[in-house]
């Protein structure tokens, strides 16, 4: 057993403290009749202090088969698991006596059965049913799964890749080439990319699949599988306006290309910020545009989390409060102010319910959580730090005296941080010193009035009202509460269709929230709702959520049929966490949730079933 060094992050068991990796090189070939992938990385390290003797690696149910150095085969022993870390891989060196020594090393590897970071789908589990199809996830500590390095946020490498597939291959780089075997007559191809700016491993993506583009912007493309190409260039045809208002707005946007690449169902993120290629759940495929507000996030995670980024776990909403922070300042400029308060309070929503879920006083509510002890940072993902995280961002944005002062500061931030990694520390240390330069020292004295340590280390909802514009949403409340007053007299004669003819998707959404927050409706009440608003075929996933949350709520036994149907047609964790956990509470639903489950196991990613498991009782979570 090897536990973590006493360093910045303690979600790692590399000696990041002595040694540090600055570049990646894959040599892949992908194997879908073993469904893994083998081949070789080589690591270019160079040494942080005097005599260093070895280099420890994270890594998790990998198969090592050598490690070199030159010429020189190394001595290695792969350590037992760890907690939620994994094994950490100890290579003996020959001694390095100098720091600031360069060299590389060479590790002969394979991926196993048991990879945590690495989807790989049958034919029949894609749209196509005709091809397999392979995707990775690493966030938050699963690409130790998929490559022996120093899996930690604080260190940022470039990367290469060769990688050897008879189906296209999509990476979080450019590619830069593709390499064809015609004498071998195989189909084989060889994709090269390249990814010049430093990333964190976590960032680190491959997707392989019967793929095929179509360009919806001057520096973007959507790949996905050919049976829903068009409309997914439809859906996402505004992406370049989110990309240029986010520059506006930041820093010029540096990464070359904004791709797109919509995911089999089973993905279990909205989406996935990797670089040059975002990759996004087939959910947001609405049909009306009405879902791409996700598209907004992501692109903000350019710059918030991908350029600047949190140097260990505990620090994660800096990349997740600051990229939903700059996701709203986006929509506020392309909709208006209204739509940005609309959304906060919607996410203000989703914040109440985390915290209500975790308890009041849970650690889990903490805006910079305790992760020692081998915690997994997969059991502390929740709303806690995007929306806890935004509204601490909010809260300073109103005291320093608005946008007109805010504003300037978020893109000297990216500027100053640009290509690092940082602490909470090095955070609040920036904001006041760039405000006293600019700004002087009365403006010092006006940060000093938040409560930066309830904020930052003390769980439960934030410790000041935000009081957001409730102007869009004020029709959705005024509806709720008739509802919710019409149990008294049991009189539902006053509804009809139009109470929501003009309401958006988002607003039928809080509507739907706000009902949430009441006593469950009557049965009748829920069926009579169905009738004049249709919510149930409605196919805005966001709006299926919260439908089918209400019905739940109530143990309306008619919605369990849509529920199962929801949970096994695509494996969104934002959908499938609640609705297994409500199902399982609902009454006559608990052993449905379960064997549901148990019998689509094989169809969710491994995150997102070892966090249902957990949900249902399945497996008791630790923490």
């Amino acid at each position: 057993m090897c536990v973590p060094p006493a360093t910045i992050d303690l979600s790692t068991q590399a000696n990041i403290d002595q040694v540090e990796t600055t570049h990646l090189h894959f040599n892949w070939i992908v194997d879908f009749e073993n469904q893994n992938l083998h081949g070789s990385v080589v690591l270019d390290l160079t040494t942080l202090v005097d005599n260093v003797d070895k280099v420890v690696l994270d890594t998790s149910y990998l198969y090592i088969k050598s490690v070199s150095l030159g010429k020189e085969n190394l001595k290695f022993r792969l350590a037992e698991r760890y907690a939620s870390l994994g094994s950490a891989l100890t290579i003996d060196l020959p001694a390095v006596e100098k720091a600031g020594t360069n060299f590389q090393l060479k590790i002969d590897y394979a991926t196993t059965e048991k990879c945590t970071a690495v989807q790989f789908l049958k034919p029949e589990q894609t749209l196509g049913g005709k091809h397999p199809y392979l995707f990775s996830q690493s966030e938050p500590i699963h690409g130790r799964a998929m490559i022996p390095c120093q899996d930690s946020p604080s260190v940022k490498v470039t990367y290469s890749a060769s990688v050897t597939s008879h189906l296209p291959v999509v990476m979080s780089a450019l590619q830069t080439g593709i390499d064809e075997d015609v004498d071998a007559g195989n189909g084989l191809k060889t994709y090269h990319f390249s990814q010049k700016t430093t990333i964190p491993s976590y960032l680190i993506a491959i997707a392989v699949g019967n793929l095929v583009g179509k360009e919806i912007g001057p520096r973007s493309t959507v790949w996905c599988e050919p049976e829903m190409i068009e409309q997914a260039a439809w859906e996402f045809a505004e992406t370049e306006s989110f990309i240029a208002t986010g520059e506006a707005l930041l820093t010029p946007y540096e990464w070359g290309r904004y791709d797109l690449l919509v995911l089999p169902p089973s993905f279990p993120y909205g989406g996935m910020e990797n670089p040059c290629l975002t990759f996004v759940t087939p959910t947001l495929l609405a049909g009306d545009r009405s879902a791409v507000n996700v598209i907004a996030h992501e692109i903000s995670h350019s710059w918030m989390g991908n350029l600047v980024t949190t140097n260990a776990w505990k620090h994660y909403w800096l990349n997740e409060g600051w990229t939903v922070f700059i996701e709203r300042k986006i929509l506020g400029r392309l909709n208006g102010e209204p739509t940005r308060q609309f959304e906060a309070l919607s996410g203000l929503k989703a914040l109440q319910e985390s915290v209500d879920l975790f308890g009041k006083d849970s650690l889990k509510t903490v805006l910079n959580p305790d992760l020692r002890n081998g915690a997994d940072p997969d059991d502390f993902f929740s709303k806690v730090p995007y929306e806890k995280g935004f509204n601490f961002l909010y809260h300073i944005e109103k005291v320093v005296g608005g946008p007109s002062i805010f504003e300037p500061y978020m893109k000297a931030y990216v500027e100053h941080f640009a290509s690092t990694s940082i602490s909470t520390q090095d955070w609040k240390d920036f904001l006041f010193d760039y405000m006293e330069k600019k700004h002087g020292q009365q403006m010092v004295e006006k940060l000093n009035t938040i409560d930066f340590d309830t904020w930052i280390n003390k769980p439960g909802m934030p410790p000041v009202d935000p009081k957001f514009d409730t102007t869009l949403a004020d029709a959705c409340f005024d509806l709720a509460k008739r509802w919710d007053s019409a149990r008294n007299t049991d009189n539902l004669s006053s509804f009809s269709a139009k109470d929501i003819e003009n309401f958006s998707a988002g607003q039928k959404i809080v509507f739907l929230e706000k009902l949430t927050d009441t006593e469950p409706l009557p049965h009748h009440f829920i069926e009579k709702m169905d009738q004049l608003y249709n919510f149930t075929p409605n196919h805005n996933a966001d709006l299926r959520l919260r439908w089918q949350q209400l019905c739940l709520m109530t143990s309306y036994e008619p919605i369990y049929p849509e529920v199962v149907k929801f949970v096994t047609e695509q494996g969104r964790m934002k959908f499938v966490r609640p609705l297994y956990r409500l199902l399982h509470q609902a009454k006559n639903g608990a052993q449905l949730a379960v064997d549901t489950y148990l019998q689509h196991k094989s169809f969710y990613h491994p995150i997102a079933a070892q966090l249902i498991e957990k949900d249902i009782g399945l497996v008791k979570s630790m923490y």
